[in-house]
C-alpha cells in the first residue's frame, strides 16, 4: 500500500462531534428518551497550481481544478439518549462519505469503473454517565490532539492540499492543518472516563486498542491517551486551555518501540476576536495520524504548532492561519518541514449554510533528499448542515 493511498485512506474522516452537538434536528422526545439526526454537506471548487523539485534538482509545474469536498467529509449522524434516574445512557452512529469517486478509478482498468463513495463509521458508541461523570464505551476520535483539531479555525474550510500527500488528485478530504500543526486523532476503539468538571477543569483518560506496529508486534499493554481541559470566561472574555498526551508500549523482533507524545493549546475570546495557538511534541508516532512506526534505530521525532486569528462581525469570520509540522528520523529515513499559510473568509448566508472563500499556501521540504514543493491553493465552496 503506497505511503500516499494510506495518507488519503485515514483522512477521510474528520471530528464533527462538538459541531453536530449544536446542529442536531431532534426527531423524537418523550418521557426522557429522545432520538435525532445531524448532517453535513459541503463541495468547494479549487484551483491548484503546484511546482515541485524532484531529487534531481528538476522543477516542474502542473495547474489542476477540482469540485471535491473540504477538510470535513460529508457524514450523517445519529443520537439517542435516555435519562433513567440518576444515570443517563447514550449511543451515537456517524457515517462518513466521500463525493470524490469520481476520481478514484483513474489508474483502473474499464472493468472496474464505477463509484465508490468510501462509506466508513468512524462513530460507533455508548456512553453512560450520571453525578460521578461519564464512560464512553467504543469506537470514537483519540484525545491526543483531539482539542487541537477541533479549534482549527478552519475545521469547516479547505486547508492545506499538499502534493506531498497526493491530496490534489486525491479522492477524499483535504489536510486543514493536519501535518502543518498537528496530528489526526484517529478513531479507536475504547474506554474512556471523563471526570466531572471542577472549578473550570475536565480530565479524560481513555484505554485504547493500541497500534500496530507490525502484524507480529506484541503489546502488552493498551494504549493510553488523556485530555486536561480548562474553560473560563471573565466578563466579556472567555478562555479555553488544554494538554493532552498518549503513551504506548510496543515489542518486534525483538526490539522495544515506545511512542509517545505531548499536546497543548490555548485559546482566548473577548469582542468578535479570537486567537489561538496550539503544538504538539511525540516520537515514535510521526506527524500525520499519529499511527506511523519506526522500530530500532530510526526513531521519528515530530513537532508542530499553528497559530490563527479571527475576528467574526455578524455573519461574517474571517481567518488569518500559519502552521508547521516537522519531523526527523535518527536514522536514515528522510527528514521533512511542512508549512501552510492560508487566509479564509466565512459568511453565514442562512442558518446552516455557509459560504467559503479561502487561499492556502502549502510548502513541503525534505531536506535530505532535495525533493520539494510550493502549492497555492484557491477554493470557494457552500457548507450545508442540518
Amino acid at each position: 500500500m503506497t505511503q500516499r493511498f494510506k495518507v488519503s485512506l485515514i483522512t477521510s474522516t474528520l471530528v464533527m462531534a462538538a459541531f453536530n452537538a449544536n446542529a442536531a434536528v431532534e426527531l423524537y422526545k418523550n418521557d426522557g428518551m429522545s432520538f435525532s439526526t445531524d448532517g453535513l454537506v459541503n463541495i468547494f471548487y479549487v484551483n491548484s497550481s503546484i511546482e515541485t523539485t524532484d531529487d534531481t534538482g528538476t522543477v516542474s509545474d502542473r495547474d489542476q481544478s477540482r469540485v471535491r469536498m473540504g477538510f470535513l467529509p460529508n457524514n450523517i449522524g445519529f443520537n439517542f439518549a435516555n435519562q433513567l434516574s440518576d444515570m443517563k445512557i447514550e449511543m451515537r452512529s456517524s457515517f462518513w462519505v466521500s463525493v470524490n469517486d469520481s476520481d478514484n478509478h483513474r489508474d483502473a482498468s474499464p472493468a472496474d469503473l464505477g463509484t465508490g463513495s468510501l462509506i466508513d463509521v468512524r462513530q460507533f458508541y455508548g456512553k453512560v454517565s450520571g453525578d460521578w461523570g461519564e464512560v464512553l464505551l467504543g469506537k470514537d476520535f483519540g484525545l491526543f490532539n483531539r482539542a487541537n483539531i477541533l479549534g482549527d479555525e478552519l475545521l469547516l474550510g479547505y486547508g492545506q492540499t499538499s502534493d506531498f500527500f497526493g491530496l490534489v488528485d486525491g479522492g477524499n478530504v483535504s489536510f486543514g492543518n493536519i501535518s502543518t500543526g498537528y496530528t489526526y486523532p484517529f478513531p479507536k476503539a475504547q474506554i474512556t472516563y471523563r471526570a466531572p468538571e471542577f472549578n473550570g477543569f475536565k480530565l479524560a483518560v481513555g484505554i485504547m486498542d493500541p497500534n500496530k506496529t507490525d502484524s507480529s508486534s506484541s503489546e502488552e499493554a493498551p494504549r493510553i491517551e488523556a485530555e486536561l481541559m480548562y474553560t473560563a470566561t471573565f466578563d466579556e472574555t472567555s478562555i479555553k486551555a488544554w494538554v493532552s498526551g498518549v503513551s504506548q508500549s510496543s515489542e518486534s523482533a525483538g526490539v522495544e518501540q515506545d511512542q509517545s507524545g505531548i499536546g497543548y493549546g490555548a485559546n482566548i475570546k473577548f469582542g468578535g476576536l479570537s486567537l489561538s495557538a496550539s503544538g504538539f511534541s511525540s516520537e515514535g508516532l510521526g506527524h500525520v495520524a499519529g499511527l506511523d512506526h519506526i522500530v530500532g534505530d530510526d526513531a521519528i521525532e515530530s513537532d508542530g504548532y499553528l497559530v490563527q486569528a479571527s475576528y467574526s462581525m455578524e455573519g461574517n469570520r474571517f481567518v488569518l492561519t500559519y502552521g508547521e509540522s516537522e519531523v526527523k528520523n535518527t536514522g536514515s529515513i528522510l527528514d521533512a518541514t511542512h508549512t501552510n499559510t492560508g487566509v479564509a473568509y466565512f459568511r453565514t448566508i442562512r442558518p446552516g449554510l455557509t459560504l467559503v472563500v479561502e487561499y492556502n499556501n502549502t510548502e513541503a521540504d525534505v531536506t535530505n533528499s532535495l525533493v520539494g514543493e510550493d502549492t497555492n491553493t484557491f477554493a470557494i465552496g457552500s457548507v450545508i448542515t442540518f
